[in-house]
């Protein structure tokens, strides 16, 4: 009787600690590319330019995609279906600043739902850009007990890091190949 006492302490105890955790999360990447904002701002504004640099593009290559309403900027929309990695999704521009700011909705419906803000920034600095991707949003009591478990932050935030990479790789050799025109 004692030992099961203990149990349910400790399990209330946990539950007590989960729900006590922050009500959002943030993971943010950034990365200096050695080119102008007006060449990678065209790279992240437009969905159909994210199979080239996109991690997430490389987790599935039978990945379903489509695209719908505008063909870049507000009001372009992106949506998968892929493998248990991918899940499924939608993306949405919701506002932009041309060469400085883009903000997007994501849902993903599969394996979880969940509702959460991408933010991409760019700042000039002396011929370089400094580009910064962030997500953020709202943390359930499951999605709290889940980052118990499951480091978000190395996750997700390893994956922009990736891409990150990858829009620099392209966005500096076109960049290069533009100069020497």
């Amino acid at each position: 009787m004692i030992i099961l006492a203990i149990v349910v302490l400790l399990l209330i105890a946990f539950l007590l600690y989960i729900a006590s955790l922050p009500d959002a999360f943030r993971v943010e990447r950034s990365l200096e590319i050695n080119a102008a904002s007006e060449q990678i701002f065209p790279l992240i504004n437009d969905f159909h330019a994210w199979e080239a640099w996109s991690p997430w593009e490389k987790a599935d290559p039978q990945v379903q995609r489509s695209y719908s309403g505008n063909d870049s900027g507000p009001g372009a929309v992106y949506a998968w279906q892929g493998n248990k990695q991918l899940g499924e999704g939608r993306m949405e521009i919701l506002e932009t600043r041309p060469h400085d700011y883009l903000r997007l909705q994501i849902n993903f419906y599969k394996p979880f739902a969940a509702q959460n803000t991408i933010e991409f920034k760019l700042e000039n600095q002396a011929g370089k850009t400094v580009v910064s991707h962030a997500m953020f949003g709202p943390s359930n009591f499951m999605s709290k007990l889940m980052g118990v478990f499951f480091n978000m932050d190395k996750m997700v935030g390893g994956k922009f890091d990736e891409g990150l990479q990858s829009l620099k790789a392209i966005a500096e050799k076109s960049s290069t190949s533009a100069a020497g025109k």
